[in-house]
Parts: structure tokens; sequence; C-alpha cells
């Protein structure tokens, strides 16, 4: 087959010309693939080299997250330990202003009111109504106030307290006003020889450092309406050192030993003296020891210390004696429960006067046992089992009438069990009512009875 191409005028173009310029033809036309397909080969490399980019920094990105964590976490340890740390120093400030608040605060007692104040003014009352037996002080059923005190305290300077307390009315004199507790406190003196509250002073009136009891028998403190019947308490004129040394408490005082007087009528003194211990928590542990020191049967009459709802007082007669004194000793031992308390004490008192006609030794023994239960944190229910044995025969009232049971009849057996309930509106009101069984036996044989009492109460601090 033959090709014939006209070219201008000039001639015919043969195969092999044709084939050349189909070469060159096609290698025109594979230029801009060349070209495209290089492009693709660039852009290829360049989407590999971002890929590897991105997955170094996101590996990179990764080690710093890590890192990040752990110090998070670590931030977060130490968080929780500081936290812990405010938590513990929270509640052991807690706990410290809570054991501030308690009577044991205070080795001698004093129910004083506590604050930062230059003055603090504060009061305690009991609205009651009592029925007892018919042997009892309360035959004929009454309302009464059963006590009102009011606590005025005042910062004279650093470390140095005026006290002054005034019982308006008390179950034992509920006619007449009384000085109550007037005092002042030289605090924390120890800080002269660098040690806190190891020495304190105090100077004035204040209650006998002598058992456990009188340290919660006012109502609001009292998880009953009645006492023990030993009730040992003394308000009485004298000076006093107590503090503390680590786990254990002492306090020791010397005064009058009998009630006031424009002169005094014996130079012999009263020494009274406790020592606390508490080996944990849960568990406080003391020994006390007194001495009234003499007292005139003529002049001062009745002891300051109070024993079995009474006084201390001569068993002979006025004309034959002149002097009477009494010894006593008592271990208390107390056990706090999460849900209350357990407390028990027993003591011994010897007694005797300088009667020229009779041998008027006495040995007297006493003891208590109370349990306190919270069915709930508001209810409760308490009881208080005690006795007084004096085989010679002693003054002891208990829920007897006064004129009679203090003045012409000597027990040689009494005992008493209490039991109540109580209700807390709140930290500074409690509702309580109370049946105590009394019964005992007197010097001569006869039986001591009709004196059961029923007590209901409201208790108040301000």
């Amino acid at each position: 087959m033959k090709f014939n191409w006209i070219v201008g005028k000039t001639g015919t173009m043969t195969k092999a010309s044709f084939g050349r310029q189909v070469t060159q033809w096609a290698c025109v036309a594979a230029i801009p693939f060349c070209c495209i397909g290089n492009v693709w080969t660039a852009e290829e490399s360049d989407t590999a080299s971002q890929l590897r980019l991105l997955k170094e920094q996101n590996e990179r990105l990764l080690s710093q997250v890590g890192k990040q964590q752990e110090l998070i976490d670590a931030l977060s340890k130490k968080m929780d330990a500081f936290q812990k740390t405010q938590d513990q120093r929270k509640r052991a400030v807690r706990e410290f202003k809570e054991d501030l608040k308690a009577p044991s605060a205070d080795p001698l007692g004093a129910a004083k009111p506590l604050s930062t104040a230059k003055l603090n003014l504060s009061g305690e009352a009991g609205f009651a109504f009592f029925k007892s037996g018919s042997q009892g002080q309360f035959p004929h059923a009454e309302f009464r106030v059963d006590e009102a005190r009011l606590f005025l305290e005042a910062e004279a300077w650093q470390d140095v307290y005026a006290y002054v307390g005034l019982d308006l009315a008390t179950r034992e004199d509920p006619n007449n006003v009384r000085l109550g507790e007037a005092y002042v406190d030289f605090e924390n003196i120890s800080k002269l020889w660098h040690h806190d509250r190891q020495m304190n002073v105090r100077f004035g009136r204040f209650y006998t450092p002598f058992g456990e009891e009188y340290q919660v028998r006012n109502a609001i403190d009292n998880p009953l309406i009645s006492h023990s019947l030993g009730d040992l308490w003394g308000l009485d004129e004298g000076v006093a050192l107590y503090g503390s040394l680590g786990k254990f408490q002492y306090a020791v005082a010397v005064q009058n030993g009998a009630p006031p007087s424009p002169n005094g009528f014996t130079s012999d003194k009263s020494i009274a003296g406790r020592v606390g211990f508490d080996p944990a928590k849960w568990l406080h542990l003391s020994a006390s020891a007194m001495r009234t020191g003499d007292i005139s049967t003529q002049n001062d009459s009745l002891s300051e210390m109070w024993f079995g709802n009474g006084f201390f007082r001569a068993l002979g007669k006025a004309d034959t004696t002149t002097e009477f004194h009494a010894n006593l000793v008592e271990g208390d031992v107390q056990v706090r429960l999460r849900r209350g308390h357990l407390k028990a004490a027993g003591g011994y008192v010897r007694f005797d006067d300088d009667d020229t006609t009779a041998d008027n030794k006495r040995n007297v023994y006493y003891y208590y046992t109370e349990g306190l239960f919270d069915v709930t944190p508001k209810l409760y229910a308490a009881a208080r089992f005690s006795q007084i044995i004096a085989p010679g025969g002693f003054p002891i009232v208990g829920n007897g009438e006064f004129g009679n049971y203090f003045f012409n009849q000597l027990a040689t057996d009494v005992w008493r069990l209490s039991l109540g309930v109580g209700y807390r509106l709140g930290s500074s009101t409690v509702v309580k009512a109370e049946y105590s069984f009394e019964q005992g036996e007197e010097l001569g044989g006869e039986k001591r009875d009709h004196l059961d009492l029923f007590g209901f109460e409201v208790a108040v601090k301000f």
C-alpha cells in the first residue's frame, strides 16, 4: 500500500519519515503526562514526610501527656496528704476545744465559762417537780427552782483571770442567795520554766478537790436528777495548786474546813488533794485524800464538806465535845464508751470527836456505780446505785427530811437505786425524769422507808 503525502509542492512522505513524525509527536504528547507523574511523585513524598512528622509530634505529645499525668498524680497525692493533715489539725483543734469544755479540763473541776473576750457572763438553771415518800423532803409534791446560778469571768491581765459565781438558788438552800465560787486564777505559771500548764495557782473560794462526782453535780451536767448517797463536795476559802504533767493531772488545796466566820475559831486547816491518770483516751483514774482539820463544835458546828446530803458534825453533846474531824480517801474510775460511760467510786471516812463521855470513832464506807447509754444522739438512759455503810451509826440524810435524819437519827446502812431517762434538746438544754428507790436501817434496827423520790427537770445553760 502506498502512502502519498503532499507537503506543499515538494513531493510525498515515506513510511520512515512518517514513523519519525509519529515518534516525535508521541514524545511531545508524553511530556505533560511525565510532568504530572513527577508532580504526583513529589506530592506523595511530601505527604509521607508530613505523616512522619505528625507521627513524631504525636509521640512527643503522648510522652508529654504521660509526664504531665505523672505530675498531676504526684500533686494529687500531695494534696490528699495535705488535706488529711488539715483534717487532722481541725479534728485536733475541735477535740481540744471539746476537752476544754469538759468538766475534767480543769483539775479543780470549776464550771467556769471559757471565752476569748475580756468579760464573759453565763449562767445555769434547773426547773423541777419533786414528789417523795411520806418521810422524804417533798411529801406534798412541789414545783420549784431547783438551782439558778450566774457566772462572771474577767481577764485581769495576761494569764490572770477573776471569777465570781452567784448561787441564786440551790437544792440544799433554795431560799437564800449565796456566794458561789469567787477566786483569782494565775494560770500557766510553769511557762517561766518553759513548760505549759504544769502549774497554776487559785486563790479565793472554790470547790474542794476531792473525788470526781462534784464536777458534774449541777443540773446541766448530771445525767440524773439525784446524786449518789455520798455526794461529797465542799465550797471553801483557801489556795490551790493544780496542773497536768503528760497523762497525769493533780490538784492540792489548803482551805478553812469550816464555814466562814469573822475571826475563825481554829487554826487547823483542811487539806485535800487528787491525782488523776489517763492511761488511754477511754479511761480515767484518780485517787483523792483529805482531812477536814479540827473544827470547833460550839462555834463552827459543821464542816464545809458535804456528805450524805448533810455535813460532818460532832456526835458528842455540845457541853462535852469541843472539836471533831474527819479523814477521807477515795478512788474513782471512769470508762468512756462510744455511746455512753461507766463510772465507779469508793471511799472510806475515819471520823472522831473529843467527846469526854463516849468513844465516837466511826469507820464509814461508801461507793457508787453509774452507767449511761445513748439510745440515740439525743435520747439516753442512766442508772446509778450507791450505798453508805456505817456500822457504828452516822448521820445520813439521803432523801429524808433534813431536820429529823441529820440531828435525830443515826443510820448504819442506806442504799439508793436511781433510774432515769433524758432528752437533749441541744447542747444547752436537757429534759430528764427519774425515779429513786431508797431504803436503809437505823442504829437501833428500825427500817428506813417511804423515802422514794420521783423527779422531773428541765436544765438549761446560757
